[in-house]
C-alpha cells in the first residue's frame, strides 16, 4: 500500500518583478515570476525582528496567461501551488539546481501594479482585486464572445438592409418573408 503524502504551498505577498513569459517547443506558455513573503516575531530581548523570504514562482499554460495579462511588481497575491525542484547541467559540467512554486491557484489581493485585468495600457478600470483566476477569464471570455456577437449582429443588420432592397426593386412584400430567417447563421 502507497503512503499518501501532501505538497502544498500557499503563499500570501508581493510580486518582486513584472512577470516574464516564454513558450516551450511544443507552444504551451510558461510564466515566471517572483514573490517576496514577511515574517516578524519578537525576539528574546523583546523587539521585534523581521525577514523576508523570495520565492520563484512559475505558471504553465492558461494560468500562465492570466498571470502576464493581470499581474505587475509590486502587486499583492495569495498562491496556491506546489514546490517543485528542477535541475540542470551548466556548460562546465556543474549541477545547478532551483526550488519553484507551480500556481495551480491565484487570488489578486490588490491591484497596486496595473490599473485592471487588461494591464497599464488597455484603458480598463476594472477593479480586479480578489477576482480568481478563473473569475478574471470567465470575463475575458465573456468580453470577446459579446464583441463578436456584435460584429454578427452589425453584418446580419447590413445582410437584412440589402435584402430588403432587392425585395422592394423586385415589388415583393416584407410580409412573405419569415421573421426567423434573420436569425439564421448563413
Amino acid at each position: 500500500m502507497a503512503i499518501r503524502s501532501l505538497n502544498k504551498v500557499m503563499l500570501i505577498g508581493n510580486l518582486t518583478r513584472d512577470p516574464e513569459s516564454r513558450f516551450t517547443g511544443s507552444g504551451t506558455q510558461v510564466c515566471s515570476f517572483g514573490l517576496a513573503t514577511n515574517r516578524s516575531w519578537k525576539d528574546n530581548n523583546g523587539e521585534y525582528q523581521e525577514t523576508t523570504e523570495f520565492h520563484n514562482i512559475v505558471a504553465w499554460a492558461k494560468m500562465a496567461e492570466i498571470c502576464q495579462q493581470i499581474l505587475a511588481k509590486g502587486m499583492q497575491v495569495y498562491i496556491e501551488g506546489s514546490l517543485n525542484t528542477r535541475s540542470w547541467e551548466s556548460d562546465d559540467g556543474h549541477v545547478n539546481y532551483r526550488t519553484e512554486i507551480r500556481v495551480d491557484n491565484l487570488i489578486l489581493l490588490n491591484d497596486r501594479g496595473k490599473s485592471g485585468a487588461g494591464g497599464e495600457n488597455s484603458g480598463a478600470s476594472e477593479d480586479v482585486s480578489g477576482k480568481s483566476p478563473e473569475e478574471l477569464l470567465e470575463e475575458m471570455e465573456e468580453e470577446e464572445s459579446s464583441k463578436s456577437k456584435k460584429k454578427g449582429d452589425k453584418k446580419k443588420k447590413s445582410k437584412g438592409k440589402k435584402k430588403g432592397k432587392k425585395d422592394a426593386k423586385k415589388g415583393e412584400s416584407d410580409k412573405d418573408e419569415d421573421p426567423l430567417e434573420d436569425d439564421l447563421p448563413f
